[in-house]
């Protein structure tokens, strides 16, 4: 027991005990890439869109980036508040068009202008679409103080969009 407290007691890292050092715990180097990528279900019943098949190491190979900005750039302005808009237009538009969007938003800023970009099912009428359009595209230019332009295509049902099941 005395030498456990000697050893205790040295601050030299090459004089400690046996004792101490099998307390330091190891285990091996994981080197596979596992996060961003959707885990295989039993009954192979997940759907997926193009985007969501792709695992993120193939962004500008085979994706594409969700926002499309220069503020990331070196000495880029505004690089905090763009992310903040470009998360609220996302959260904005889920919101707007209720169970209605089938793929990822993709935000588009060129000079002073934003293109929002997104696939949306045919679920409502000519009449509702165009004026959930007009709201959202004024409410968010009121908003962000900048001209906002939705750029939507439909598709008929969610399974127009799905890319496979994993």
């Amino acid at each position: 027991m005395n030498s456990i407290i000697k050893y205790a007691q040295c601050s030299s890292l090459s004089q400690w005990s046996p004792v101490f050092a099998s307390q330091f715990h190891t285990s091996s180097a994981l080197s596979r890439v596992v996060s961003g990528k959707y885990r295989i279900t039993k009954k192979r019943d997940r759907p997926l869109t193009y985007e969501m098949a792709n695992p993120p190491h193939f962004i500008a190979h085979r994706k594409s980036w969700n926002s499309w900005n220069t503020s990331s750039l070196k000495d880029g302005l505004r690089r905090s508040e763009t992310a903040v808009e470009d998360e609220f237009i996302r959260r904005f538009l889920n919101g707007t068009w209720h169970g209605l969007v089938c793929s990822e938003v993709i935000i588009k800023r060129q000079f002073n202008h934003i293109r929002v970009a997104a696939i949306v099912r045919r679920a409502v009428s000519p009449t509702k679409m165009y004026f959930l359009i007009g709201y959202t595209e004024e409410l968010l230019s009121n908003w962000i103080q900048c001209p906002v332009t939705l750029e939507l295509q439909t598709v008929d049902s969610y399974k127009d969009v799905v890319f496979k099941y994993i």
